[in-house]
């Protein structure tokens, strides 16, 4: 295993902010990065991606996060060191930290593949994923990602279910689907879900933090995945859950996911805390919806139809 050059390029990271932040234009800005021998990278969402490739066409990526709250930098940081001893082939590995006070930045080699929701058998795909899911939560945990729940972590989804959400929706009782999302509160609580969550919570695993299948790509050496600045400690029953119940896993069937729940560690024992979770991670999205249902009308009525399937006979999970 090669050593790591924790040397960040100050000069070429002090030309890329200055160009970033003075060019607005998009092909202005391509064509400066190009002068540095940097091509913007699509899919950062909160953060800036930069590709740098080397005269001998080894890429490398450039991430600045343009939001630093949740010690962002510092858990990408540390999850990746961490899992790099053991041999994982299908993440980043880490090059080097600038831990700046404004858009600190990460280096980190870049995966190549296609994304995994394009692959033609999605049953082999999603089990490509959780076999790297597995290979993530077998790391042992130390240091940061030992201190630090994920960020959305089962407890936090739990707070806004039993705190934010019933305030918001008492404060919009006018509304007239604002009694049916507190019935659907009500079932959950009478289920004891929120219980069997805190239950389920088990031997912490190293987790992502971040179910969002988009992230993920079919590579050479298996299912890889990329961006873990919300990562930290979580538990195998509720990363199941949050990936099947993931908004970006809409498209997928029900009949598939089912298929795969043993290659996500769900079996006999842990089927019913594993219902648990997915109801509450399923009802979550519903929450963060319902602020949204205006202008995310369609996506708030396909998230609804889903909570009360969930919630009903007709459940294919339980």
């Amino acid at each position: 295993m090669p050593d790591i050059d924790s040397s960040a390029p100050t000069q070429l990271l002090a030309d890329l902010r200055q160009v970033r932040a003075s060019i607005t234009d998009v092909e202005q800005l391509r064509k400066a990065l190009a002068e540095l021998g940097a091509s913007p990278l699509t899919g950062g969402m909160q953060n800036d991606l930069v590709r740098m490739t080397s005269p001998d066409g080894v890429d490398t990526v450039i991430k600045f996060y343009r939001k630093t709250d949740r010690r962002r930098a510092d858990r990408e940081w540390a999850a990746l060191n961490l899992i790099r001893p053991h041999g994982v082939t299908t993440v980043p590995t880490p090059l080097w930290l600038d831990a700046a006070d404004v858009e600190p930045a990460i280096g980190m080699t870049m995966l190549h593949g296609t994304p995994l929701l394009d692959e033609p058998d999605t049953v082999q795909a999603l089990r490509a994923l959780a076999q790297t899911t597995l290979r993530l939560q077998a790391v042992p945990l130390a240091g940061l990602m030992a201190e630090l729940p994920r960020i959305d972590s089962a407890e936090h989804y739990l707070v806004r279910l039993t705190k934010a959400w019933p305030e918001l929706l008492a404060a919009q009782a006018d509304d007239p689907l604002a009694p049916t999302m507190q019935e659907l509160l009500a079932q959950w609580h009478r289920r004891g879900d929120a219980e069997a969550v805190i239950a389920s919570a088990g031997e912490p695993v190293l987790s992502r933090g971040d179910a969002n299948l988009l992230n993920w790509m079919a590579t050479a050496t298996g299912a890889g995945c990329v961006d873990f600045e919300y990562s930290g400690y979580s538990n195998t029953p509720f990363d199941a859950a949050d990936h099947i119940e993931h908004i970006s896993a809409r498209d997928v069937p029900d009949d598939v996911w089912v298929k795969v729940l043993p290659d996500f560690g769900v079996a006999d024992a842990n089927r019913e805390l594993f219902a648990a979770n997915q109801r509450t991670c399923a009802l979550r999205w519903l929450a963060v919806l319902w602020k949204q249902r205006d202008r995310r009308a369609d996506e708030f009525n396909r998230q609804h139809e889903r909570v009360r399937m969930l919630f009903g006979p007709a459940n294919p999970y339980v």
